[in-house]
């Protein structure tokens, strides 16, 4: 299985970051990718929540949504759409942080919303309060398809083991977790929790993301840390793409989730217990 992953600087201009995408996947087909994976926010990266509400869509609206499933038919490829910022179903008035697995017929074959929301302040210039603006989801997504047994996540979700070993005893074998990971936690976080969830589950970790500092028409400009990552089913860094925007092709072996998972069975030896009190 090759895959490509996308690192980006996204706007927030949903139409630029379509284009961006579109000529991003055309390369990755070029390169004889089976899959290609964008980050998180890909079609809009924006702190301004009125700014958000005039150019984002509902899902059945989304021209970011259309353009890529569109782009995935004529590629014939797998497109991951690591996520889409849009408009959620009414009676809910916040967006939705929302992952798409399309197929190579355009397609959609598996959507996934974060179930985590990134409250925090990381330092006194450095806070979010995703939740403010967007709402959770509340089911883990595994997709079967040719290539791979797929686990949907994205960035904060990260943090909450218990996700990726269900998705792991589910059948998953490639976790992807697109990103817009902070500055902030990135040089200390990111690499070791993403090592972390490739050797607790024997997974390869697809983790695509934006970088740099993305250019606002509205609001605060944001940066995020970069470093897109492939991790083995072993725990080795089969990828880090640095900080500048690129598309970057990785060749997977399923076969060597089966013998990290020959080697330490882990996902087989959970055992009940009491407490803590």
């Amino acid at each position: 299985m090759r895959a490509a992953l996308l690192q980006m600087t996204s706007s927030d201009d949903p139409a630029e970051n379509l284009a961006t995408m579109r000529g991003m996947l055309s390369l990755a087909q070029g390169e004889g990718a089976q899959i290609a994976l964008t980050p998180e926010v890909c079609n809009c990266v924006s702190m301004d929540r009125a700014h958000q509400a005039e150019v984002l869509r509902p899902e059945d609206e989304d021209e970011v949504l259309a353009g890529l499933r569109a782009s995935a038919a004529d590629l014939g490829i797998w497109v991951l759409a690591g996520s889409l910022a849009q408009k959620a179903e009414p009676p809910e008035t916040r967006f939705v942080n929302r992952s798409f697995l399309i197929a190579p017929d355009g397609d959609i074959a598996a959507r996934y919303d974060k179930m985590h929301m990134f409250d925090v302040q990381v330092s006194e210039t450095e806070t979010y309060r995703e939740s403010s603006g967007y709402a959770p989801g509340g089911r883990a997504v595994l997709a079967r398809t040719p290539l791979a047994n797929i686990g949907l996540s994205i960035c904060y979700d990260v943090r909450f083991a218990y996700l990726y070993r269900a998705l792991a005893q589910a059948g998953a074998q490639v976790l992807t977790v697109p990103a817009a990971f902070s500055p902030g936690t990135g040089p200390m976080h990111w690499q070791p929790l993403l090592q972390a969830r490739a050797i607790e589950t024997g997974c390869y970790v697809l983790a695509p993301a934006q970088s740099g500092q993305h250019a606002a028409k509205a609001g605060r400009a944001r940066k995020t840390y970069g470093h897109t990552m492939v991790i083995s089913p072993w725990g080795e860094v089969l990828l880090d793409a640095g900080t500048e925007p690129g598309v970057f092709c990785v060749d997977l072996d399923m076969g060597a989730v089966d013998e990290a998972r020959r080697k330490v069975p882990a996902l087989t030896h959970d055992r009940r217990f009491e407490g803590p009190a």
